[in-house]
């Protein structure tokens, strides 16, 4: 049964989400084949992606865009938005949205009486909370993309699945694994070899290397100046800022080597023995190897609404009201008791 999206988000519990979000009949949304070349739809979705993480206080870890449907790790920065001004928040909101007569005369500087103001704190408060709200994120991503391929195609209709797929990451061995999860989904899937040429992820960017088929991003054509675009998190090992919220907490020379180690244990023409230089992220984490790339794999498939301790998923539950999640058995597996 479908549950409404309240029940599927604690921010309470979680900040970070895995979010997939799918085409509908399966249509190509990038990729190439006869008689059809999409690759440079790409592009519009990372542009779209960091344009809206430049907005939002939501800011992106990692992210996969496939042919049919894309990844993307989020956390949400709710101290972010409540700390923004009355002016901020206008500001951000109306890069996406004109807004109401009434708030664009505030903007302008025109003057406003007791009553108005208070109508324009109203609608701000609203606006402020919609700035950490993923639905709120992952529709502005959806419609211009659903917009701008729907006019490619010359035809009308949706285009993406009503509903996109959220899991919570309820703490850093579940952000970790789905972060390579959504980095090595090219090559699951058969489409690159090496972590630096599945094109289009975030880990290809962290490397430097920008996809051979990079094509300029389509731009709003109501849009009268560029929108800025942010960066992806950083990690804040091996830097002097230490471990502060707005980093990761891995190193990136470890969690690329974690990368690289997983995509080249789960391929077929790769089952030889494992080398004897595993990433010491392994062993700070306690990540069981047969169970790390049994959930790099199936992701998805093993776990339902969360990742996560069995007692942090219970947690989470309590707060959402539900009685169960899916994948309960297998948190027990990537998280096994100790002592």
């Amino acid at each position: 049964m479908t549950q409404p999206r309240k029940r599927l988000i604690s921010l309470d519990d979680t900040p970070w989400y895995h979010c997939v979000s799918r085409c509908v009949r399966r249509a190509f949304l990038c990729g190439s084949g006869e008689g059809y070349d999409f690759e440079h739809r790409r592009g519009w979705i990372v542009q779209r992606i960091k344009q809206l993480a430049a907005i939002f206080t939501i800011d992106i870890a990692a992210y996969a865009i496939m042919s049919n449907h894309y990844h993307v790790v989020l956390r949400v920065n709710r101290d972010a938005a409540e700390s923004l001004t009355r002016e901020e928040v206008i500001e951000r909101w109306r890069q996406l949205f004109k807004g109401p007569v009434l708030v664009q005369r505030y903007q302008a500087g025109g003057s406003l009486t007791k009553p108005e103001l208070e109508i324009v704190d109203a609608i701000v408060e609203d606006w402020r909370q919609r700035l950490s709200d993923i639905s709120w994120f992952m529709r502005c991503l959806n419609e211009p993309i659903a917009r701008w391929a729907n006019q490619e195609d010359n035809c009308t209709g949706r285009f993406f699945e009503g509903r996109f797929k959220s899991q919570a990451l309820l703490d850093e061995r579940a952000v970790l694994s789905c972060m390579a999860y959504v980095d090595l989904n090219p090559i699951r899937a058969g489409m690159a070899d090496t972590p630096e040429s599945s094109h289009f992820t975030s880990i290809q960017e962290r490397l430097g290397i920008k996809p051979e088929t990079l094509v300029e991003p389509q731009i709003e054509p109501d849009t009268e100046t560029a929108l800025s675009m942010a960066e992806l998190m950083s990690f804040s090992g091996g830097e002097h800022h230490g471990h502060q919220p707005q980093h990761l907490p891995f190193d990136l020379i470890d969690y690329l080597e974690l990368v690289d180690w997983s995509g080249r244990a789960i391929r077929d023409d790769k089952r030889g023995a494992i080398k004897e230089s595993l990433p010491g992220i392994l062993q700070r984490l306690g990540l069981p190897s047969k169970d790390w790339l049994d959930t790099c794999c199936h992701i998805e498939r093993r776990f339902g609404r969360a990742i996560g301790p069995v007692a942090k998923v219970s947690e989470l539950c309590e707060s959402l009201h539900l009685n169960w999640m899916h994948g309960i058995r297998n948190c027990r597996r990537l998280y096994p008791q100790t002592g």
